[in-house]
């Protein structure tokens, strides 16, 4: 019977904050350090975004 293994496995976290960094190699922290950054230019222009946003609710509210 095969019950468990039709059940979906969870993802692997690229990174968690506060990880044992020590087990990873070189490459591995690499990785990891390109997909943070690229999380940090995600949330840059989130940010960017809401900014406008707020910017111009601001500008209309204020007429």
């Amino acid at each position: 019977m095969a019950l468990f293994d039709e059940e979906p496995k969870k993802k692997a976290r690229a990174h968690e904050i506060g990880q044992d960094l020590s087990l990873l190699s070189v490459g591995e922290l690499n990785d990891r350090i390109v997909v943070l950054r690229d999380e940090i230019a995600r949330l840059e222009a989130e940010l960017a975004a809401k900014g406008a946003t707020k910017s111009a609710a601001e500008a209309l509210f204020r007429r």
